[in-house]
């Protein structure tokens, strides 16, 4: 493992902004601590299609110098939250920690976790809650159902707001300005043909996702994929979660979603809710 020299600067180890001449980036204090900024854009950066990474491929993905990257890297390294095989940098167990926190003090995912095992058990399909962070839609918790070949979403996984039912709904009762904000926050890519990339598009689909009280997303994450997602309403009547269900699209027809699958999700909504 390797071996790191700590800043001395002051007593947390780090170097402040008028001490290195820095700015502080925009949106953080002048005595929020970059470094830690830094580490946790890299941390951000690894999911399913990043298990890995170099020191060049944690510059891109962070928007970091490669020797700040680098810095992160190591130091990250030295606390055993990665590994580092001469090349690549990869995810420990203790990275858990970080996610663990959130699923331990929230009352939604423990309070959801049963009835969405209960749903997986009816539909015989995977079910998931998931919440809006900064333009992607983040599952809390899951119910897996036992496929020979999984859909490929798991706890913790992040979905970007565009192309995802879950983001849609939880979009959809949003101002204009605050639903672009959420699509700016993530590049709009076609990940298939039928990906919608145009704001336009993707802002009518979200207005249809409040119209109707929920939202499809049909062959626009993966080819042969599709997934259903409605609302979870805290005590204020706002959104504060969706839930859905995820397929192969082979499997399951879209007037199975609608006419078996909704009224299912919608029931377990309900009694999240009640929950509440």
């Amino acid at each position: 493992m390797t071996s790191i020299k700590r800043p001395v600067n002051g007593q947390d180890g780090e170097t402040s902004s008028e001490e290195t001449g820095e700015a502080p980036a925009q949106g953080r204090a002048k005595e929020g601590m970059a470094g830690l900024a830094k580490g946790l854009a890299i941390i951000e950066a690894f999911g399913a299609s990043t298990s890995r990474m170099t020191v060049a491929d944690a510059a891109r993905y962070a928007d970091l110098s490669r020797p700040a990257a680098r810095r992160c890297l190591l130091t990250l390294v030295d606390l055993g939250y990665l590994s580092h095989d001469g090349k690549f940098f990869m995810p420990l167990p203790r990275m858990l920690r970080l996610g663990s926190a959130y699923l331990s003090t929230s009352s939604l995912p423990q309070i959801a976790q049963p009835l969405l095992a209960e749903a997986r058990d009816e539909l015989q399909e995977s079910v998931s809650l998931g919440v809006l962070d900064d333009g992607y839609a983040v599952f809390v918790a899951r119910a897996e159902a036992v496929r020979l070949v999984s859909t490929g979403v798991k706890l913790g996984g992040r979905l970007p707001a565009y192309c995802s039912a879950t983001a849609r709904v939880l979009l959809s009762e949003l101002s204009d300005d605050e639903i672009r904000r959420h699509l700016d926050a993530v590049p709009m890519q076609p990940l298939t043909a039928h990906t919608l990339t145009d704001v336009v598009a993707v802002t009518a689909a979200i207005r249809q996702a409040k119209a109707d009280g929920y939202a499809l997303s049909y062959d626009e994450l993966e080819v042969g994929m599709c997934s259903m997602a409605v609302p979870v309403r805290g005590r204020s009547g706002t959104i504060e979660a969706a839930i859905s269900v995820s397929a192969f699209s082979g499997r399951v027809s879209r007037e199975t979603l609608t006419q078996s699958f909704l009224p299912a999700l919608q029931r377990v909504a309900q009694r999240v809710q009640r929950a509440l």
